[in-house]
């Protein structure tokens, strides 16, 4: 039976497309070796550094998250190298996974998925590195399955207090364009990302930003790769150009895109989804319910992951409230399958469809007889009726 209204997709990612974007992509495609391409790539490569906050090359795949993280990987290292990973969560560990499977010997410090890495954990281990056979660090920047964030800068200082001389390498798929990322600023050298989450786009377009040190590193590496090469990429891309088809459509959409996050200003952007995720944890917890992320301040605005009662099947729960009240919810993942479910608040999104959404999760959560208090959507509410009086005193 058809449901009236919109079907509210609020998972963390992908993110529903805005219209705009949308009239972009719909665009008739063109000769990606012509010369009106020229303009469209051109427009891509140059502004998407103006999303990493960097001034180095960003290299734009056809190609998902994943495959991101294997060109990063692939670029800068070589058969045997031992590389450090944190565990945050879901996705740090399929990292670590596709790592072992392209012949690195990945090390995971170990983490409980409740926050993100810890900068002091990784200093001390690279401080037993004496001979500095680790090559790389990887830490994912906003762990899309606990709805955690890693200090990216504060990795950084830990390295160099280590006096450590490996790459850092960073996963900010379900980060960019949502929360604060400093590519350079932040001394990354390697940094992976995707187009279906803050970006506004569909899945299909990925990005490899490689600071100088990473395309030096490039210059030895023995992974075998052809597909995700880096030096194949420069020469095309510094025309505006690509060595193989691109997807020209997603290339509209992304100019769509970062036009968009530029006229709102990306520091809004970010105040925004910081907003949307404090207003969605003070519901959880008035709702009497606990948030995966138990760091304070390391709490995501891109999505709120919420751990259900002992008992309570978090998978039935999100079937119900999508059969009853037409919401997709993100489900718990690997350690957290069926314990947890997850709310998206991110990319084209206001206070409006914040309070729909978590609306829909308190009726759910009612018609599902998961246990909780009543009226905590109330405290979204007031949240978001405070931020505004203070943001208009600021004024």
């Amino acid at each position: 039976m058809r449901q009236a209204g919109r079907h509210f997709l609020q998972i963390p990612g992908p993110s529903a497309v805005p219209d705009r974007i949308l009239r972009a992509i719909s665009s008739q495609t063109i000769d990606h070796r012509g010369p009106d391409f020229a303009n469209v790539g051109g427009k891509s490569l140059d502004g998407i550094k103006t999303i990493f906050k960097t001034k180095s090359n960003v290299f734009i795949y056809p190609a998902s998250g994943t495959g991101a993280w294997e060109a990063a990987l692939v670029n800068v290292l070589s058969p045997g190298d031992r590389v450090l990973m944190f565990e945050t969560g879901h996705f740090a560990t399929l990292w670590k996974s596709l790592a072992e499977r392209i012949g690195l010997k990945p090390e995971f410090i170990e983490g409980d998925w409740r926050g993100g890495a810890d900068p002091d954990k990784i200093e001390a281990y690279l401080a037993e590195d004496k001979n500095h056979e680790i090559k790389a660090v990887c830490v994912v920047h906003n762990e899309t399955s606990t709805g955690s964030v890693s200090p990216i800068a504060a990795v950084r200082k830990a390295m160099d207090n280590a006096n450590h001389p490996a790459l850092l390498m960073v996963d900010t798929i379900s980060g960019l364009a949502s929360i604060d990322y400093q590519h350079d600023e932040w001394g990354v050298d390697v940094t992976v990302s995707g187009s279906q989450k803050g970006l506004m786009l569909p899945p299909g377009l990925s990005f490899n930003a490689a600071s100088e040190k990473a395309l030096k590193a490039n210059k030895s590496a023995g992974l075998q790769r052809s597909y995700w090469d880096w030096e194949d990429m420069i020469g095309p891309n510094e025309k505006g150009y690509f060595p193989y088809t691109p997807a020209t459509n997603l290339l509209y959409g992304l100019n769509e895109a970062i036009d968009m996050l530029h006229e709102e200003g990306l520091d809004n952007v970010f105040a925004r989804h910081a907003r949307h995720g404090a207003a969605a944890r003070a519901t959880v917890r008035a709702w009497g319910l606990d948030v995966l992320c138990n760091q304070q301040g390391q709490e995501s605005g891109v999505l709120t992951a919420v751990l259900l009662p002992e008992g309570h099947s978090a998978d039935g729960f999100r079937a119900t409230t999508l059969e009853h009240y037409d919401i997709s919810l993100g489900n718990g993942l690997s350690k957290v399958a069926d314990k947890v479910f997850r709310i998206g608040h991110l990319g084209d999104f206001n206070d409006l469809m914040l309070m729909a959404t978590l609306s829909g999760v308190e009726m759910g959560l009612d018609k599902a007889g998961v246990p909780h208090h009543a009226g905590g959507v109330m405290a979204a509410l007031e949240h978001l009726k405070n931020s505004e009086a203070k943001a208009m005193a600021a004024e």
